[in-house]
Parts: C-alpha cells; structure tokens; sequence
C-alpha cells in the first residue's frame, strides 16, 4: 500500500495540467490511499506547512508514502521530520528554480526521486548532486486513440496548453503573422484564466495583426476532438519537462512542431527529423518551419509517417505505474 500525498485541487477541471493528469492516473493505477494536501502550493503558509506536517504524522511508522514535488519542493523541514519513519518517496513533475535550496534539502531527505522524464533526471542530479542510484524515471503515458483524419490538408493547426508567456503563445502569434499569406487556422486550447494579463495583450496582438478570425483561443477544452481534426500539433514552449501534448498527438499519428527545450525533444523521439524542431522563443525559426510544412508536401509525407512510427513506441500509463511500483521496492531493499 502506498500512501499518496498530493494537491487538494489536481480534479479541477478548470486547472487541467500534466501533473494533475499524472496524478490521477497513477492514483486509478496503484493501490494507493489519497492522502490530499490543501495548500497554496510551491507557496504555503505557515499553517498549511503544519497540517502538511500533521498529514504525515498520520501515516504509520514504516508506510511507502509517495508525495507530489509540488508540495515536497517547499516543505523540506517537514519531510526530514519523517524521514527516519517512512519511506518518502518526491514525484518530481518539474524542477522550481525559484526553490533551488529548499527542494535540494526536500530531495536529499527523501529515499527515492521520480522524474517524469531522462531530462528532468539529468538536471535533478546536475543541479543538487543527489547519486543515481536514488533518481529514478516513470515518463508519462498516453492512451490508445485512433488516428486523426484531420482537414486533409496542412492547414488545420492545434496548440494546447495553459495560454502564458512561457508556452510561447505570443512567440506563436509572431510566427502565424509571417505566413498569413498561407491558408491555415489554429486553435489554441488551453486555460485563460492563469495569466489574465498576458492574455488581454496576446488578444489585442492578435486582433492588430488581423488574425482574429484564424486564432481561437477556446479555453479548456477536452482534446481528443481537437487532434482528431488536426493536421499538426504546434508547441511552442520555452520548457518542458516532457510534453504529453506531444505524445497525446503522436499517439493519433499528427505530427508535432515543437521546440528544443529541455524535455521536449524526448517525447517526441524519432517523430522529429534532424532540423525540424526550433529554438523556443524565436518566432522567425518558427514561421520558416510552418512555411516548410505549408509548401513541401513531401515533408509532410515524412513527418506524418514518423508520427505513426513513434506512436508504436509509445508506452502506456500502466508502464508508469510499474515503473513508480519499481522505485518503492528499490526503496523497501535501500
């Protein structure tokens, strides 16, 4: 049995991330007792930091615990208080820069790490020297799904995620500006609601460039329709850890656009030639990339035939969930 300590609020469905999704699939994977934290968290109070503490006072002497990074990241204090008593393990969905110290001490004190991807293993260990031996890997899986039919065509463009400066959404605007000369509409499927500010000016953007009829800001929306129709998934983030949306589109067989950063280039795999995915942040690699789908018919051919290779590659959520089964039997043995 484990107990699984994380966020109060990863059901929400007006807060759809990948780490909430993660979550819940594992939790409907693993025999597990839901143990929810309700906090402001990487930002607790004081008092929220304590019933975290009176949470884990709860659990018996002896019990696998595993508890979302999200919560461990800023609590190293209370997990040491536990540490000689359970075994701790820290799902750790992203590295907080802003927590450097904090989560040091956190992972230091735990008895195992998961990272969700091999890039957010190799930084884990780069920047807090913790030994491999303790830093495991459980990447994210990806249900079954039937291939896209999509428009037919190149020109239906989907991009979802959380709308925010660190997604790339204005860099996107840009990029979509310089091939308006192009038939193409894009979707963008994702909450509004985090970055109010950064959305009124994207908006504004996107109504001075005259493109308020071919980009759609949806707001969350469930996205098996959405792939379904499209002909390409454009994610142009400035990091990820891994990027589910990537491997949600390849497992329907769309092919992706995507930057190099940090864990994205993982998810998609062999489904990027050489050259094709671009540097986050610069809109001219972007459009030069949209303008190469847009006219070269056998580029699209290639991608969309890597798109079906990987998508055979792609694991399962019941491999993550064995994967995090593994790391607690290494942990029980430690």
């Amino acid at each position: 049995m484990i107990f699984f300590v994380l966020p109060n609020d990863i059901d929400d469905p007006g807060s759809p991330s990948g780490g909430n999704r993660y979550d819940r699939e594992i939790c409907d994977r693993l025999t597990v007792l839901e143990r929810p934290a309700f906090g402001a968290w990487p930002g607790p109070s004081a008092g929220e930091l304590a019933a975290l503490g009176t949470l884990l006072a709860g659990i018996p002497d002896g019990s696998a615990v595993l508890i979302d990074g999200l919560i461990a990241s800023c609590a190293p204090a209370v997990l040491e208080a536990h540490t000689a008593r359970l075994r701790l393990v820290v799902l750790v969905h992203m590295p907080f820069d802003a927590l450097r110290a904090s989560e040091a001490r956190a992972l230091r004190a735990a008895s195992g790490v998961i990272a969700t991807s091999g890039w957010t293993r190799r930084r884990l260990i780069e920047l807090y020297g913790l030994s491999p031996e303790t830093v495991h890997v459980a990447t994210p899986g990806v249900d079954p799904a039937p291939l896209a039919e999509g428009s037919g065509g190149a020109g239906s463009l989907l991009c979802v995620a959380v709308v925010g400066a660190h997604k790339g959404h204005d860099v996107l605007v840009e990029a979509l500006a310089r091939v308006a000369d192009r038939a193409w509409t894009c979707v963008c499927a994702g909450s509004l609601d985090h970055h109010p500010g950064f959305v009124a000016t994207l908006r504004g953007r996107i109504d001075a460039l005259g493109l308020g009829s071919r980009i759609e800001l949806t707001g969350p929306r469930a996205a098996g329709g959405l792939y379904a129709a499209a002909d390409l998934l454009v994610h142009p983030s400035l990091g990820e850890t891994y990027g589910m949306v990537a491997a949600e589109a390849l497992a329907r067989g769309v092919p992706v656009l995507a930057t190099t950063a940090q864990g994205l280039p993982d998810a998609i795999g062999a489904a990027a030639p050489p050259g094709w995915l671009v540097p986050p942040g610069d809109p001219g690699a972007l459009a030069g990339a949209l303008r190469n789908w847009f006219d070269d018919a056998a580029l699209r051919e290639r991608l969309r035939t890597a798109a079906l290779a990987r998508r055979a590659t792609l694991t399962g959520w019941d491999d993550t969930a064995r994967a995090i089964e593994a790391v607690f039997r290494h942990a029980a043995v430690d």
